[in-house]
């Protein structure tokens, strides 16, 4: 069963999972301890002291300040890990870090009866992928490159420790007036829906050897709606009508494999898409994605 994390309290918990540096497993370990047979070198034991997952406790805000377009800002999703690695005196290096990947995303923006705007994934609605990278589109496969990973060098003669963290939230901007329509003058937004689901992943990866390991599979979810009354003055038009208190993350007691296509680009931000649905013929894209060329597979593709 998944493990829920409250929002109420700091949740931590210490994982059982050690990791054997010269054994050539695939990323989705279960959740064992992995043992070494005889005659084989030894390697660090890499070990998660501690391990937190949440939603900050407070409801999605809405900022009508701007004439042009509706704002709003989700809780943050967060997780810190502790991680310790054992010595070892091969002269390797171990990357500790986070990774990111939307397998499901419903966005839609709603104008009055004319119908709707909805951004997209090519690759998800299109079935080719089951999931896409939510990296930041420089350092794939890992969420960020600053608090978000740390490098254990070797060799070390003494057990090395380190945190890593990660957050992620949504800020977008959607249009009072339906953007497929240049003529529209009056704001016509009705209506907002978004849901989003991902999983992250702690890994460790051998730099040398470039074997990867899963340390712990966290799922998290981000649902949202917002009724719009465009008749009404600035600042007055919109309400909160989901559930402000966010649904917590699940810490799994089981790895999710990473699929090939979360590791490569194209990233989530890149591969983007916004279409028009209108009431009445076929979907128009507004805003194409950025991502355009298999060429830059070859630059940026994942090590993992």
């Amino acid at each position: 069963m998944d493990q829920s994390v409250p929002s109420t309290e700091e949740t931590g918990r210490t994982s059982s999972l050690l990791w054997r540096s010269e054994l050539n497993r695939e990323n989705n370990n279960s959740s064992e301890t992995i043992c070494v047979g005889p005659g084989e070198r030894d390697g660090p034991l890499i070990r998660v002291l501690r391990i937190e997952a949440k939603i900050d406790n407070e409801p999605t805000q809405i900022d009508e300040t701007s004439p042009a377009v509706l704002k709003y800002r989700t809780p943050n999703f967060r997780a810190s890990a502790t991680v310790e690695i054992s010595p070892f005196c091969e002269p390797e290096a171990w990357k500790v870090g986070w990774i990111q990947a939307c397998t499901d995303m419903k966005f839609h923006n709603t104008y009055g009866k004319e119908g709707y705007t909805s951004w997209e994934f090519p690759e998800l609605t299109s079935g080719k992928q089951s999931m896409i990278s939510d990296c930041d589109g420089r350092h794939y496969p890992w969420y960020g490159s600053r608090n978000e990973t740390v490098i254990f060098k070797g060799p070390c003669d003494r057990y090395q420790t380190a945190t890593v963290f990660m957050n992620d939230n949504f800020h977008p901007h959607v249009t009072w007036r339906n953007p497929a329509n240049r003529h529209q003058l009056e704001p016509n937004l009705t209506h907002i829906i978004r849901d989003q689901s991902f999983y992250v992943w702690l890994v460790a990866w051998n730099m040398v050897t470039m074997k990867s390991f899963v340390l712990q599979t966290i799922s998290w979810r981000m649902q949202l709606e917002i009724e719009v009354d465009p008749s009404k003055p600035l600042g007055q038009r919109s309400c909160l009508v989901s559930n402000p208190v966010p649904t917590q993350p699940s810490l799994l007691d089981y790895n999710v494999p990473i699929p090939r296509c979360a590791l490569t680009p194209p990233c989530a931000n890149s591969a983007q898409m916004l279409v028009w649905h209108p009431r009445r013929g076929r979907p128009v894209c507004v805003i194409p994605p950025v991502w355009k060329t298999e060429a830059h597979r070859l630059k940026r593709d994942s090590k993992l």
